[in-house]
């Protein structure tokens, strides 16, 4: 397997400490939520940081399936809604929900390209069994 790219995060302090990269570009505090105990601080979480990170991989699925299919994708957005869930059981579990806005294009060319980018997306063949993910298409009226 050939490696296109490799980095390193380091967190320490754990939800409520800090994380940076190995090349800097992350440098950051964490905060833990209020709903989950925290105080809200100014830091951002490891749910929004998955939910960045799944979001902006979907959409560079999204456009490479578009050009296979000989498909302009146009102005186009992908939401990831991250939730931290905790089962009956005391399990705690991730849940994505992908709401991926293709303005422009009909439900059969939209679905199409969605579920083939959600195929080959990194982070949804990362998470598929794995956690509980939901795609959505949004179009324009």
């Amino acid at each position: 397997m050939k490696t296109l790219y490799k980095t390193a995060v380091t967190a320490s302090g754990a939800r409520a400490g800090h994380i940076k990269s190995d090349d800097n570009k992350i440098d950051m505090n964490l905060s833990v939520p209020k709903s989950m105990g925290g105080d809200g601080g100014d830091g951002t979480n490891p749910e929004q940081l998955f939910g960045g990170a799944y979001s902006a991989c979907f959409g560079s699925a999204l456009l490479a399936v578009a050009k296979d299919h000989k498909v302009t994708l146009g102005n186009f957005t992908v939401t990831a809604n991250i939730s931290l869930t905790k089962s009956d059981e005391g399990d705690l579990n991730l849940k994505a929900v992908l709401d991926c806005y293709l303005p422009g294009h009909d439900i059969e060319t939209g679905e199409k390209l969605v579920n083939a980018a959600h195929e080959i997306c990194p982070f949804s063949r990362a998470t598929r069994d794995n956690i509980d993910v939901t795609l959505n298409l949004l179009l324009d009226e």
